[in-house]
This record gives structure tokens, C-alpha cells and sequence, in this order.
């Protein structure tokens, strides 16, 4: 999804107000040419002066229409022809009408350029340019001091404004595509739970029934048709369980939905109800390291010990245990194997989280089994899920 096509299409109901502004000011100016006819000493240039402010307000409505065109050459244009009109003043009134704080043959047009600066590049460059547009104003009349006070406000407070609602509506927009292409995503990961439960699920059920029945090597394939189904059945459902809950921003993930389909036959995962959001690179890392503590229990303990795999989630920290009923580790056997250069503990699991300012503790009495904790702070700006009042 093109996000900054969104954002530029959340934009053009403020150019089409803009347009309409133009159009409104300008029949403005001609009514006061009309009252104050009095006060200029140059008449027919006024008028002529009018008739420039007319076609420059067409060629800019039709050129803002693009937004490729909404180039700073354009706007820039607008701004020093818009200026330029505004001077002319100086040549078109008489003295005395300026200095008692009549309005300059442009009247309220001059605020077209800020508006259209604030919509395109946002607040700070409304304020410039009504501070050049104000001080132009200064320089016609600078006698009549409350005036221009007066003329200088409103044009920041135009610019300022403006800029202000065009990065709201920017935003809006980019939340609500992001909203959308999340819940795309989750009708489509649906589409594939279902297709996948009505084929693949359904036949590795099929063999390990089959399998069972049989007996023999049959039964160990169906044995291991069991475990894939249970494996992709909780891959399945997590993947629903994460499509459900929109993580704080794209580099944030569900810890659940990367460790529950670890889960086999003999590995039970018992994971929070809540989301546990995790920094993507962290929660890749931590689950490579429980995969590489289960990988341990089942070269060196066999396929049939069991395994436990426990998520807790806390404000300022994230808990990974894996547990299991083998034999445990002798005296001395994890040191021997660092130095053997066997690195599946020292690195693939400690050394993981030491890299993500971590820590693993491997506890083991021989004859009752090994406890591996994984403990991973949370960083300050990924929050906890808000748990539940049922909680």
C-alpha cells in the first residue's frame, strides 16, 4: 500500500478550501476597490492591479490541482507575485489613506501563499512566510502600527493553523491505511487457516491415525504426523492471535506467535493471555535460543523426555523458562564443553542474550531435570499489553 499517495489524497480537501479562499478574498479586494475608490490616487491601475490578482488566482487554482506540481518554484512564484501586488499599493493609494490604515489593494488575497506554504511543508514554513508577507505590509504601513500588529497575527495564526490540521490529517490518514492493510492481513492469514485445516491438518490426522492403527514403523510415522499437526496447529492459531492485536509500530511482534508453535507432543508452551510485544531482532533472538535449549534436551536426553516452555511477561522485563524431566546435567559438564568447543550452551543460548543485554541461568540437579531462564529487560518504549480487567 502506497502510504504517501494516502497522505497526499488526505491533503486536497485543504487545497480545494484554499481555492475557495483565493476566490472569496479576491471578490473581497474588488468590494473594498469599489468603497474605497476615493482613496487612490491611480484608480485604473487598482483595477488593473485586481485584474492580475484574477488570472494569477485561476493559473495557481489550476496548478495546485496536481500534486506534482506543488513544487517550492510554484510556491515560491506564488509568494513573490502575491508580494509584488501587495507593493504596488505604495504607488496606487494616496499617502494619507496608508497612513490611517487603509486596506492595500490586495486586501486579505495576500494570505493565499502562507496557507498553501503551511499545507505543503507544515507550520514552520506558514510562519515565514506570513512573517515575509506581514513585512512587506510593515514597510506600506508602518505609520498605522495597530493595523499591521493586527495583519501580523492573524497571518501567523493562518499559517500556524493550517500547517497544524495538514500534518493532523496526515497522520489520520496514515493510521487509518495502516489499520487497513492489518486487518487485510488478518483476513487473508484466516483464508489460510482455513484452507490449511481442511487439507493439510486433516491428512497429517488421517496418517497418524492410520499409522497408530498399523503399529510398527508405521506408528513412529504417525507418531511424527501427530507432532507436525499439533506444531502447525499452533502456529495457526497464533498467527490469528497476532493478526487480532496491532502491535505499537512495524518493528514491534507478539513473543506468542513465534513460541507457541514450538509446541509438539512433548513440549508444552504456556504463554500470557495478553500480548507480550517485543522489539522484532530481540523476540527473533530469544526464541532462536529457547529452540536451541529444547534442541539440547533432545540430543542429550532423548525424544521421549518431556519439555515445558513458560512466557511471563512483567513492565520491565520479559521471562523465557524451559524445563524438563531428563537426567540433568553432571557436575562440571558445561564447562567441559565450552572448553571442548562445543558452543551450543555458551553461545547459542547465553551468548544470545548477553548480545541483547540479557541473561540465561541454567539450573540442573542430576536425576530431576535442567531449568534453563531466559531473562530479556524490556526496552522503555515497548509497552506491556494492558492487561485484562478480568485479569
Amino acid at each position: 500500500m502506497d502510504v504517501s499517495r494516502g497522505v497526499t489524497r488526505s491533503s486536497e480537501p485543504l487545497w480545494r478550501a484554499i481555492a475557495v479562499y483565493r476566490f472569496a478574498s479576491l471578490g473581497y479586494a474588488a468590494l473594498l476597490a469599489v468603497l474605497n475608490h476615493s482613496d487612490y490616487s491611480r484608480l485604473g491601475w487598482a483595477w488593473a492591479v485586481i485584474a492580475v490578482m484574477t488570472a494569477w488566482t485561476v493559473v495557481t487554482t489550476m496548478a495546485y490541482a496536481r500534486p506534482e506540481r506543488r513544487t517550492p518554484v510554484l510556491l515560491g512564484a506564488d509568494l513573490a507575485v502575491t508580494v509584488g501586488l501587495l507593493l504596488s499599493t505604495a504607488v496606487l493609494q494616496h499617502p494619507d489613506a496608508m497612513r490611517r490604515g487603509v486596506m492595500p489593494v490586495t486586501a486579505i488575497w495576500v494570505a493565499g501563499p502562507v496557507l498553501a506554504w503551511a499545507v505543503r511543508y507544515g507550520r514552520r514554513a506558514g510562519a515565514v512566510t506570513a512573517l515575509i508577507v506581514s513585512g512587506c505590509d510593515f514597510l506600506l504601513r508602518s505609520e498605522a502600527i495597530t493595523v499591521v500588529l493586527n495583519g501580523v497575527v492573524l497571518l501567523l495564526l493562518a499559517g500556524v493553523l493550517a500547517g497544524h490540521l495538514a500534518r493532523l490529517t496526515a497522520e489520520v490518514e496514515a493510521e487509518r491505511q495502516y489499520a487497513a492493510g492489518v486487518e487485510a492481513a488478518s483476513r487473508e492469514r484466516e483464508r489460510l487457516a482455513r484452507d490449511i485445516h481442511d487439507s493439510v491438518l486433516q491428512v497429517l490426522a488421517l496418517v497418524q491415525r492410520r499409522g497408530t492403527e498399523a503399529g510398527g514403523e508405521a506408528a513412529e510415522l504417525g507418531r511424527l504426523a501427530g507432532q507436525q499437526e499439533a506444531a502447525l496447529r499452533s502456529l495457526v492459531g497464533a498467527s490469528l492471535a497476532g493478526g487480532c492485536a496491532m502491535a505499537d509500530g512495524p518493528g514491534d511482534v507478539d513473543l506468542r506467535a513465534l513460541v507457541l508453535p514450538i509446541q509438539a507432543d512433548q513440549v508444552t508452551v504456556s504463554v500470557p493471555a495478553q500480548i507480550v510485544r517485543l522489539e522484532k531482532n530481540a523476540a527473533d533472538e530469544l526464541t532462536s535460543a529457547v529452540r536451541a535449549a529444547l534442541d539440547n534436551v533432545r540430543r542429550h536426553c532423548g525424544e521421549r523426555v518431556r519439555a515445558w516452555v513458560l512466557v511471563e511477561d512483567e513492565p520491565d522485563l520479559v521471562t523465557v523458562t524451559v524445563r524438563d524431566d531428563g537426567p540433568g546435567i553432571p557436575d562440571g559438564r558445561l564447562a567441559e564443553a565450552a572448553a571442548a568447543g562445543r558452543l551450543g550452551v555458551s553461545h547459542s543460548i547465553c551468548g544470545r542474550l548477553r548480545e541483547l543485554g540479557g541473561c540465561a541461568t541454567i539450573r540442573s540437579v542430576p536425576g530431576e531435570g535442567t531449568e534453563v531462564e531466559l531473562r530479556l529487560p524490556r526496552p522503555a518504549r515497548v509497552p506491556v499489553a494492558r492487561r485484562s480487567a478480568a485479569g
